[in-house]
């Protein structure tokens, strides 16, 4: 590791409670015992949280990715506790109701900077979670960097951002080994890919499970197929369609996807659907540690020795995955009038605390509210507190203060 990489924004003493842990087990540790984290088991990942025992939530996917990251940076050589706390937290700013929250949240958070989960997650962790006065979790600078998968701020052209304007300081006190300004560590670079990963294959694998996702007529239809491809290309890959056309050819004709063609539920059935997300976990993940290897040796990788090295034809798999997922999933009849639900409650609660605030607000929001020193100041903190509830908490605040 760089020299610096253990060290904290707020100093803290010496701790030794036996067992050798090191500072970066102790980050991990942290998270798990967060109340962010534990809020994460109420919010939506692609499904509406609490609507199916067999889908996922925020939590069981950032468990995934935790898992599939820690795994494929320990192969690479990073310290697999620093990427292990990036798939750990790396959700841990995301607001109820999923993007569609966040889309709501950018909106009305527009006098303030903006909304975008990623720069909440750096405010969560090193602002908001209550464990160090003035610094969140006061996570090592190894580990926070590891979480930053768009580390510069807002402007303009560019949606995804990873700091608010007054949280620049910890930013750049926590960015201070990268060599180049926008350049991300080789941890934060694993964490994404295994985020990408979990999410276009275990929201495949629910979509087929809930009956959303009709994999015999997306291989017997050439229309569907054609759907898929552009439906990709708009919204995840470069690549144009008929690019992706003949790799989504090749994907569906894998046996392990076949097996799926006819999902019926059965315990045959759910025990082939997940012999696919774990082949193609297992495939997504090889081909990037290979590319790496093959890239920049065999040695340990770590920090900003090497960047992760994914083929394009694998991230071309992955975009049609998520293709899949946001035809049948995100825009399978009803969900628009869902979302547009979802963006009235924000709004309207946004509205409402900001007229109420701060006898609406959580203690430790509304003292926050109190010292704030202008209005675009005390807008944040009503974002703040909007953004750090459930799915049920949000429509349980909603109904008690706008009835």
């Amino acid at each position: 590791m760089i020299t610096g990489d253990a060290d904290r924004w707020v100093p803290e003493p010496p701790k030794d409670t036996g067992g050798g842990r090191g500072p970066f087990e102790r980050d991990r540790a942290r998270v798990l015992h967060s109340a962010a984290f534990r809020r994460l088991a109420a919010k939506t990942q692609v499904h509406l949280a609490g609507t199916d025992d067999f889908l996922r939530t925020r939590l069981t996917h950032s468990l995934e990715v935790a898992q599939i990251g820690r795994e494929m940076g320990a192969r690479l050589g990073c310290d697999p506790d620093v990427v292990d706390v990036a798939g750990l937290a790396h959700d841990l700013g995301h607001p109820p109701f999923g993007h569609n929250g966040e889309a709501a949240l950018d909106d009305l958070a527009a006098s303030c900077g903006g909304f975008e989960g990623n720069a909440q997650t750096l405010r969560v962790l090193t602002r908001l979670e209550a464990k160090v006065h003035g610094a969140g979790l006061n996570l090592t600078r190894a580990a926070l960097d590891a979480t930053c998968k768009y580390p510069w701020a807002r402007r303009p052209g560019r949606r995804k951002f990873g700091v608010y304007a007054d949280d620049l300081p910890v930013f750049e006190w926590l960015r201070v080994a990268a060599p180049e300004p926008e350049r991300r560590c080789l941890e934060a670079q694993v964490m994404d890919w295994a985020d990408d990963v979990a999410y276009s294959v275990h929201d495949v694998e629910d979509g087929i499970h809930g009956g959303y996702v009709p994999v015999r007529a997306l291989i017997d239809d050439a229309d569907e197929r054609a759907a898929v491809c552009r439906a990709a290309a708009e919204t995840y890959s470069p690549e144009p369609a008929d690019v992706l056309a003949p790799v989504l050819d090749d994907l569906l004709a894998d046996p392990a996807l076949v097996a799926v063609a006819d999902y019926d539920g059965s315990y045959r059935a759910q025990a082939a659907l997940k012999g696919l997300t774990s082949v193609l976990t297992g495939r997504f993940v090889a081909a990037a540690v290979e590319a790496t290897r093959a890239a920049h040796g065999a040695g340990p990788l770590r920090r900003y020795a090497a960047d992760l090295v994914v083929p394009a034809v694998i991230r071309a798999r992955c975009a049609l995955l998520k293709g899949i997922a946001l035809r049948y999933v995100m825009r399978r009849p009803g969900a628009h009038e869902r979302y547009e639900r979802q963006r009235a409650v924000l709004t309207e609660l946004v509205a409402v605390l900001v007229d109420r605030a701060p006898a609406g607000l959580d203690p430790a929001f509304a003292a926050t509210w109190k010292a704030a020193p202008d209005d675009p100041a005390r807008l944040r903190v009503v974002i703040d507190q909007v953004a750090s509830l459930t799915d049920p908490a949000a429509v349980d605040w909603h109904h008690r203060l706008t009835r």
